[in-house]
């Protein structure tokens, strides 16, 4: 017991990289199951799942979808900026963030069993007008849980090999725990019960979550410390929104982002490239098992990468890598995959060869795709200083809610995609969870989505990066200035706030 006392009270880098360290493990490990808990949330709610559930479990028109997966996709984006500003301006005994972490993971289990109730047997407009309620309710709570919680992690060290590690962690620890419920879900073409009734699936897995995300987030909100002071006057709304203009570096991210919806339209294509495009549903399941390695790779060696580096590392150029090796390997995809996908009978499954080559190719791709992830989280923490260099005024709720904006962005956006181009393509909704035969069309454009955009969209997202001004040795001397004025203002970096006051 004492040894894992001690482990759990030891720094996460004990390596000298030129900085002060801060982060044990416990606090780490704290975060990383906040971080999962949110994962279990947005492996349903957020992703292919949820087109599929609408349109071939509810029965409601791609038409029909891809405006509801719009309409609320934008209003749940404009909360971002709007919940940012109130973290930016909260001022609490628990600190700016945590006090959001306490209350809304239970709002958030609450609605996504909600939606996930809804019934196939109300009328048409009935489950339009529930689906609508239940995603509306969903993007407003999460947003209050969303924002805060990325935001914690700027708090909670100004080091940035450190919060690189703590993203690596955390990104391991997400990807495990949001594929507990979303397993079920992928698998349940190979359970004879939920194949046949794959609403239950998607409840059952809604309900487990549920439990899970209350339960896990009160060791973020008990063991986590934000560590920047905030003496300053909260920033008025006019000023957090001025801030955004002078952030040059976050407008590149933003930009890249943008941008970075092309690559995500795979995501929300895959269920039904699985059943349409393979012409077997139980790809679907391998399909999520195989790009899981790209998360935990992520997660051990970009941080790995980062402490070998030093001083020499750079967030910047290993953006710009990751976005080249993304377009030779989705190149590679397409180029081997094609003929045995597209010019097979259109009512029969791929070939073996093909299949294991497809499984291949989504795992390979992942890879640069969840390097450039993990490190636009230290990218993004890199913005927050910048602001607070150039303006003296530290807002992580505002920042990280511009990023959180365009993330919301990506998955309603991406969403949209795919079911527009469906609909245009004459897709034909399942019947009981079954495959459906599909034109050749839509199999042309189930394809396209797969492995031609994100060639597109890797392409478009080395631009902005051009632009972006802030370099290893920048971001590491702008980190000493702010500590050298927070020290003549009588403020340290790293003092601990609040970090356990009583309930």
């Amino acid at each position: 017991m004492g040894r894992i006392q001690d482990f759990l009270n030891s720094k996460i880098v004990k390596k000298d990289v030129g900085e002060e360290t801060y982060l044990t493990w416990k606090e780490a490990l704290s975060y990383t199951v906040g971080r999962g808990a949110q994962g279990m949330s947005t492996s349903m709610t957020a992703s292919k799942y949820v087109n599929f559930f609408i349109t071939d479990v509810l029965h409601i028109s791609t038409a029909a979808a891809s405006n509801i997966r719009l309409y609320c996709g934008i209003f749940d984006a404009i909360n971002d900026p709007i919940m940012g500003i109130l973290v930016d301006k909260t001022r609490t005994k628990y600190g700016k963030m945590r006090p959001y972490i306490l209350v809304a993971p239970f709002l958030v289990s609450l609605f996504m069993i909600l939606f996930f109730v809804g019934n196939d047997s109300l009328s048409y407009a009935a489950k339009i007008a529930l689906t609508t309620f239940a995603f509306v309710g969903l993007d407003v709570t999460y947003t209050a849980f969303d924002v805060p919680m990325g935001a914690l992690a700027f708090s909670m060290t100004p080091n940035g090999a450190e919060r690189t590690k703590l993203y690596g962690i955390a990104s391991i620890g997400r990807m495990i725990l949001s594929a507990i419920p979303a397993a079920l879900v992928a698998f349940a073409a190979w359970i004879p019960y939920f194949d046949e009734n794959l609403d239950k699936a998607y409840l059952v897995s809604a309900c487990f979550s549920a439990v899970f995300i209350i339960i896990l987030t009160r060791f973020t909100f008990h063991n986590c410390v934000e560590r920047y002071e905030h003496h300053e006057e909260t920033p008025s709304v006019k000023e957090c929104f001025r801030l955004l203009f002078s952030n040059r570096p976050l407008l590149m991210l933003f930009l890249g982002n943008i941008f970075f919806v092309l690559i995500k339209v795979p995501e929300q294509a895959s269920f039904y490239f699985a059943y349409d495009s393979l012409f077997e549903p139980r790809y679907n399941g391998l399909l999520d098992v195989v790009k899981a390695p790209g998360s935990v790779l992520a997660g051990i060696f970009v941080p790995m990468i980062i402490e070998k580096l030093g001083a020499k590392a750079d967030s910047k150029k290993f953006y710009q890598v990751c976005c080249i090796l993304g377009i030779a390997f989705n190149g590679l995809y397409a180029l081997t995959t094609y003929n045995g996908i597209m010019n097979k009978p259109a009512d029969e499954a791929v070939s073996l060869p093909i299949g294991i080559l497809t499984l291949a190719f989504s795992m390979l791709v992942t890879f640069p795709l969840e390097f450039k992830n993990l490190m636009q989280k230290e990218m993004e923490a890199e913005t927050v200083d910048y602001v607070e260099w150039k303006t003296g005024k530290r807002v992580e709720g505002i920042m990280l809610s511009i990023m959180s904006f365009t993330g919301k962005l990506e998955g309603t956006l991406s969403s949209f995609i795919c079911l527009r181009i469906l609909s245009a393509t004459g897709y034909i909704e399942h019947s009981d969870d079954v495959p459906t035969v599909q034109n050749h069309a839509t199999r042309l454009g189930l394809f396209s989505m797969t492995t031609l955009l994100p060639i597109i969209g890797y392409a478009l997202m080395l631009i902005p990066m051009i632009f972006y001004n802030i370099t290893g040795d920048s971001h590491r001397q702008m980190v000493k200035e702010i500590k050298a004025r927070r020290e003549a203002r009588g403020e340290a970096i790293g003092s601990q706030v609040n970090e356990n006051p009583s309930i």
